[in-house]
């Protein structure tokens, strides 16, 4: 085997999102991740390029968990060429199965809006990639087990290990002749609601480590006091809270805490209607994978039976026109797309309604406009004024915060040749530089997008 490998930072480099990480050697070439790039129009822009390498030589795709910005890019990766295998625990290909079908069906009927409303400059507008595109992408799907070495080549073989975060989730251990090459995806956080502590990585001599929290800590939310505030509030006002959500994870979690402080009397029995066909399919992977979770069967079975879920457009409307105060939990967690836009687009101009934005909101995003006090906002070609108090819980965030990222490494034996600081932004970036020397006294490297490193095996 020849005595380097080459690195490609084709996303996740300097920006939070578009997770891509090609390692090229002489047996075989590797893609870790195989994300869309979210938030600003110029990092969205990105998506509509062909990737600066040759697709068709790629081997095969690891995933480390089934986040759009990780995997939503694979469909564009098989119309470039890619033919081999894209592997996963089972849980991540159940979530990317469902991420894929659903972000294919929003491009479509995006795509569609655009063209007969005419509010697009391209002519015709066309889907970022089809249902088709989709399921032409899940035919290469193969599932692997976790905490088990598989071999790739000779001189090449991986492993998954559990990482928290989402369902399914795990950081990847990348065995190339007697190195490791260590991936750390999304890292989870301790003592997380749903789901285990990650595990960590003992040994690492390439260490990718995620930096979204890198100069932050969690604030310590009583979680469960602020909603409780929160829905005591809507029901005075006669209004709604209104809560965009993720649809994996952050929407079980808060549909779990909601359901708890019914059981606990701390809230009235207000209605609870969930709204995310991807929320809804994503509740059925917990019940596959009991074993990836802590929620019990029982527990589960109780929570969905206490909340209402919407099955069809026609029931957004009647929930929209349904006059009780109430919660909405709908997707999606940035207000980018999904059926919040509907509610929002209806309820926003009005000071009885409270939207809690519960999660990491991109730049660019309408999210994060809201959060930062936007007075207007825009909809498909529209602004509308932004008239509900806008509330937001930052503790409830699935990834891991500075510390916890710091403890996460806090099991690895030897000191790593390279440690690449990836997924972040640049001033969680560079505090995250300074506070690993300050601790390990490692020295990390920020990668630009679309760098080339080369390293010695």
């Amino acid at each position: 085997m020849d005595n380097f490998a080459q690195i490609n930072f084709l996303g996740a480099a300097g920006v939070v999102t578009g997770s891509k990480f090609l390692i090229e050697t002489s047996e075989k070439n590797i893609l870790i991740d195989c994300g869309m790039f979210q938030g600003l129009k110029a990092l969205r822009e990105l998506n509509w390029r062909d990737l600066p390498i040759d697709v068709k030589s790629i081997d095969v795709v690891l995933l480390s968990h089934g986040h759009l910005d990780h995997v939503g890019y694979l469909p564009r990766l098989i119309k470039q060429g890619f033919t081999g295998k894209i592997i996963g625990t089972a849980p991540t290909l159940a979530i990317a199965e469902i991420i894929l079908k659903d972000s294919a069906k929003i491009h479509e009927e995006e795509a569609k809006k655009a063209n007969k409303e005419k509010y697009t400059k391209h002519n015709p507008a066309l889907p970022f990639y089809t249902i088709r595109d989709a399921e032409k992408t899940i035919q290469l799907f193969q599932v692997e087990i976790e905490d088990k070495w598989m071999t790739i080549s000779d001189h090449i073989s991986y492993r998954f290990q559990y990482n928290g975060h989402i369902i399914g989730a795990t950081f990847i251990e990348l065995d190339i002749n007697g190195k490791r090459f260590v991936f750390s995806g999304d890292i989870g956080r301790r003592e997380d609601v749903l789901l285990k502590n990650p595990k960590k990585p003992e040994w690492a001599d390439f260490l990718f480590i995620e930096s979204t929290y890198g100069n932050k800590l969690h604030p310590e939310d009583n979680i469960e006091n602020i909603l409780t505030t929160l829905v005591k509030e809507t029901i005075n006002k006669k209004g709604n809270l209104i809560i965009p959500s993720f649809a994996v994870e952050r929407l079980q979690t808060l549909m779990y805490i909601l359901w708890k402080l019914y059981k606990k009397n701390k809230i009235p029995n207000i209605p609870i209607f969930i709204d995310s066909p991807m929320g809804n399919n994503v509740l059925e992977v917990f019940k596959r994978f009991p074993k990836w979770h802590k929620l019990s069967t029982q527990a589960y079975n109780n929570m969905c039976n206490h909340i209402n879920i919407v099955q069809s457009y026609k029931e957004t409307w009647e929930t929209i026109d349904d006059k009780r105060s109430k919660i909405i939990i709908a997707g999606s967690g940035m207000v980018t797309g999904g059926r919040v836009l509907t509610y929002l687009k209806q309820l926003i101009d009005e000071t009885s309604t409270t939207v809690l934005l519960v999660g990491y909101q991109a730049e660019g995003t309408r999210g994060r406009q809201l959060k930062e006090g936007a007075h207007e906002i825009r909809f498909f070609g529209k602004y509308y004024p932004v008239k509900a108090t806008i509330k937001s819980i930052e503790s409830l965030s699935a990834h891991a915060d500075q510390q916890d990222l710091i403890h996460w490494m806090s099991a690895i034996k030897n000191c790593p040749e390279e440690v690449f600081l990836i997924h972040g932004e640049p001033t969680a970036l560079d505090a995250f530089k300074v506070k690993i020397k300050d601790i390990y006294n490692w020295n990390a490297t920020i990668p630009k997008l679309s760098e080339i490193k080369k390293v010695r095996l």
